[in-house]
């Protein structure tokens, strides 16, 4: 059985784990706040963006330009998108797990990985897979910049035809308790069907659509990637800020039965020694 000393160190242990959990919960709010404020403002031009991109894919004559042309998929990238730290309760895990599943699904296949997140790049690395691109400490100040960045990575690959297919895999922000992971292709850009989507008309190009195409196509590319990083942020502050809340409340709750147990055994303790000075007096007027 702990003593009381024992006892009492775990209490002061445990409550100044607490004070951690609570400050690393207040730092992700803060953060949490202003990421959902900027994917909220995003994501209307990025979905609109994109949903033209389908438009035109559908519209237009593949052949016109090499990033819209299909080619027989032999050569996969993902894009894996994690966190640089941890204490985001299953964030991480679960893109790691869905990767590798996606990876297991195209064993046939010459598979790739651009990792983004020291999270991901630690796991990866680790293991037999072949990486082409690795980005760390990537979320400590993000910007559209990074996004060019991996943006005239993958459009490199995919133009000298290293890659056929690219695909995103990331978190998506639903709320602070809620995270999707998703899979997306990146290129080829998928086409959208008139009949799935509403005001669907036809495109006219002008001066001509090469000219359009090498315009609209980094910029899609761009939006895209700097979308689903704003979405892959949020979620990670989301997520950290409800681990850390409940991590806040399990510490509580240890402190309250540690402290009950303290209690018993204090007691404890002290009936022992009433009863000592009572025995003791007891035999004192039995010898006299």
């Amino acid at each position: 059985m702990a003593t009381l000393r024992e006892i009492k160190q775990r209490i002061a242990g445990v409550e100044k784990t607490q004070q951690i959990t609570r400050a690393l919960k207040m730092v992700a709010a803060v953060k949490f706040r202003k990421a959902q404020q900027s994917i909220v403002q995003a994501r209307p031009y990025a979905y609109r963006l994109i949903n033209i991109m389908g438009h035109v894919a559908y519209d237009i004559d593949r052949s016109l330009h090499p990033l819209l042309s299909v080619r027989e998929p032999q050569k996969i990238g993902f894009v894996i998108i994690t966190a640089d730290q941890g204490l985001c309760g299953s964030f991480n895990a679960n893109i790691i797990r869905r990767a590798e599943a996606e990876i297991r699904n195209n064993a046939d296949k010459q598979v790739s990985l651009i990792l983004i997140g020291r999270k991901g790049a630690d796991y990866f690395s680790r293991r037999n897979y072949e990486i082409i691109g690795k980005y760390t400490r990537f979320f400590k100040d993000l910007t559209f910049r990074q996004a060019d960045e991996i943006e005239d990575l993958v459009r490199e690959l995919y133009l000298e035809q290293k890659l056929d297919r690219i695909y995103l895999l990331y978190n998506e922000f639903k709320s602070a308790l809620r995270q999707d992971v998703m899979v997306e292709q990146l290129l080829p850009v998928t086409p959208i069907l008139p009949e799935r989507c509403t005001g669907y008309v036809e495109f006219a190009f002008e001066p001509d659509a090469i000219k359009f195409l090498d315009i609209l196509i980094p910029r899609y590319l761009n939006v895209a990637i700097w979308h689903v990083l704003l979405e892959s942020y949020a979620s990670e502050m989301g997520a950290r800020m409800t681990a850390m809340e409940y991590a806040t409340e399990n510490a509580e709750n240890i402190i309250h039965n540690l402290t009950m147990e303290y209690n018993k055994l204090r007691q404890e303790k002290i009936t022992a020694e009433i009863l000592e000075i009572v025995s003791s007096g007891e035999a004192m007027k039995a010898t006299r």
